[in-house]
């Protein structure tokens, strides 16, 4: 079977449907992950072996047309290796930026957006320091591998400063205010291997326990300024960045403006939308910007909503009754604060919308994210 071969780093959800989308565009993906019951298993070539192995990596670059990674804990080095061997987008510029918190915020601010008030934490006695400079509340953020709320602690009381030094441990951190915001939202783009960069809108999300827990989109409220201005800031960074692919920034709305938290070189959790509630998703985008093809259109299809499944899964028959609901799930085994899948909502008014969306809530069962009340 002839046709291009796409590699993706990490066998997790998201190489899953990008596996899925490359797919249906005749696109055959090869995934490598350490976990030989990785839940893309199936819907591509699976090789099981661990990132930092180099003769698996020069095995798995073999006959590929291009390559990816589908999260930001894949070693820089590994990305490295493996550009030497077949093109990687995004490239390691990328992955090194969004996988350290001090990096990040210098590409962020550099792009132009705003961020918190922060200060690094890397020797002893340096958080005392950072708090009297940023001041209390905030949080304190190690400076590699957090994600969905982990690897963060909130500081509210200077009583609370040496346990918060305790849990640090030595580790690089950075500390940084806490934001009084609004609400928060997400700008989700993707720049092409010719340079074009394009937007879906902007989405509005809420979290429960550090994890995403809806996204609804276009966000109610947002001003054309508003989202033209994230819209350039985000450009720049990919510009930047020299990024090609997809990538999202997580944004707080305050009354100054929006404040960027964070941003991943990657297809997102807030994008998952796309898939139901636009004219070409986000998996489709990237594995077009990945291997060099034009982008796709990403005008909203309507209102969307997206409900995560985290811990258990509802009745998915009484999920399908709701009006508009697509159901994509993940293959992967039930546990506390694991995403098993998600329900995309489609509907031709917000407030049909937010109500399809509420009605799915209801449905999510005692111990599930968001669930039990």
């Amino acid at each position: 079977m002839s046709g291009p071969v796409l590699g993706v780093l990490g066998g997790g959800q998201l190489g899953r449907m990008l596996a899925l989308e490359a797919r249906a565009m005749g696109v055959r993906t090869r995934l490598l992950d350490p976990a030989p019951d990785a839940c893309s298993r199936g819907v591509g070539e699976l090789t099981t072996a661990a990132f930092e192995d180099r003769a698996a990596i020069e095995r798995f670059a073999s006959g590929l047309t291009a390559a990816t990674y589908e999260f930001e804990n894949v070693p820089p080095e590994t990305v490295e290796r493996l550009a030497g061997l077949v093109s990687v987008h995004p490239g390691a510029a990328s992955l090194v930026a969004a996988s350290d918190r001090v990096a990040e915020r210098e590409a962020l601010i550099g792009a132009g957006f705003g961020v918190a008030k922060y200060r690094v934490v890397d020797g002893d006695g340096s958080l005392e320091e950072a708090v009297g400079a940023v001041g209390l509340p905030g949080v304190l953020k190690l400076r590699r591998g957090g994600y969905d709320g982990k690897g963060q602690m909130v500081v509210r009381e200077a009583s609370e400063v040496s346990g918060a030094e305790t849990w640090r441990g030595g580790r690089g951190a950075i500390f940084e205010e806490l934001i009084p915001f609004r609400r928060e939202l997400s700008i989700v783009g993707m720049r092409g291997a010719d340079g074009a960069c394009r937007f879906f809108p902007i989405t509005e999300n809420v979290h429960r326990d550090g994890i995403l827990l809806t996204s609804m989109a276009p966000a109610p409220g947002v001003s054309a300024e508003v989202e033209a201005l994230a819209r350039t800031h985000a450009a720049r960074l990919m510009e930047e960045l020299g990024h090609v692919g997809v990538l999202a920034v997580e944004l707080f709305e305050t009354g100054e403006g929006l404040i960027a938290n964070e941003f991943a070189p990657r297809v997102h959790n807030t994008g998952h939308w796309t898939m139901d509630g636009a004219a070409c998703g986000q998996f489709a985008q990237h594995v077009r910007a990945v291997l060099g093809l034009a982008l796709g259109e990403t005008r909203a299809l309507g209102h969307a909503g997206m409900v995560n499944l985290v811990g258990c899964l509802p009745d998915i028959g009484r999920v399908l009754g709701v009006p508009g609901t697509r159901v994509h799930l993940y293959e992967k085994e039930a546990r506390p604060g694991r995403k098993l899948g998600h329900v995309n909502v489609l509907a031709e008014t917000a407030a049909e919308r937010d109500a399809r969306v509420a009605e799915v809530l209801v449905m999510l069962p005692e111990g599930a994210l968001g669930g039990g009340g």
